[in-house]
């Protein structure tokens, strides 16, 4: 019960960040969305219908989808995060910024509503519509939410053309592509270290250093040379940004002929890092 309150409260804070920005950023300046978003805002510039109500109908078929694909739990979060988000966008209607350069409005634009969906799927929802397509991609073939977003949107601000001038359209892109951005670092972190793969002569000797003077953690890997036929021990090893330098010199004091590979990573959970208890 305490997780389901917690992960509610989130998706109604996502879903009141994403109705705003609509109306103070995009509705004021007279940009698209992408998804069913994007057409409820292309049915309110052309009839003048309102968008929360036009949101919410046009996601209902959907939610049918919805309903094998993500799960029950998910699926109550999903409607939920929806009936929330048209609900903000209605209550914030009389919200409006307009502004004379449209691509400062547009960079705007897509980091609210990047911020405000990021936080709703990282609690468990969506915000229906192509969202759903995008949580369906990632289930199933490993596809980061925000390319998905983005590839379903373009196609529906192609659609856009009907109404808006070609100059919002493209300003609209790149908010569309900003707002994909800020969800894959919402939902997925943004580098907290580096990951580092060391081939060497010396594979205890340089974990030895690694745990006296960075004081981290490492692991073998073994492994057999493509070239020399040998077997190998491979050192790997997480630090943060500030050590990358460190763990280079302490590898190449070691063995100048080491072999280094560096690689970002977004998120790492235990000791030295994020606690494990902070994630639960």
């Amino acid at each position: 019960m305490k997780e389901h309150f917690k992960n509610g409260a989130a998706i109604c804070i996502g879903s009141a960040v994403m109705g705003f920005g609509i109306n103070y950023f995009n509705t004021a300046n007279g940009l698209a969305e992408g998804g069913i978003t994007g057409a409820s805002l292309l049915l309110k510039y052309m009839f003048g219908w309102e968008t929360g109500f036009t949101n919410f109908a046009m996601n209902l078929p959907l939610f049918l989808v919805g309903w094998k694909v993500l799960g029950r739990k998910s699926f109550v979060y999903t409607v939920f995060a929806t009936l929330m988000f048209s609900l903000f966008v209605y209550i914030f209607r009389w919200f409006r910024f307009p502004m004379n350069d449209l691509l400062l409005a547009s960079l705007y634009a897509g980091a609210t509503v990047g911020v405000g969906l990021g936080i709703v799927f990282r609690y468990g929802g969506t915000s229906g519509g192509t969202d759903i397509l995008a949580q369906m991609f990632k289930k199933f073939w490993g596809w980061p939410i925000g390319r998905s977003v983005f590839l379903f949107d373009s196609l529906t601000i192609l659609l856009s053309l009907i109404y808006l001038d070609r100059e919002r359209a493209m300003y609209t892109i790149v908010a569309v592509f900003i707002g994909s951005r800020v969800i894959d670092y919402v939902v997925e972190g943004t580098a907290k270290g580096k990951a580092a793969f060391v081939v060497s002569r010396y594979p205890e000797l340089i974990s030895e250093r690694i745990h006296q003077e960075l004081e981290r953690g490492t692991t073998f890997f073994y492994g057999k040379g493509g070239y020399s036929d040998s077997d190998k021990k491979i050192v790997y090893c997480v630090v943060s940004r500030s050590e990358v330098s460190r763990l280079k010199k302490l590898v190449l004091e070691t063995d100048r002929q080491a072999f280094v590979i560096v690689n970002e990573v977004f998120e790492v959970i235990g000791e030295g890092f994020t606690p494990v208890q902070e994630k639960l």
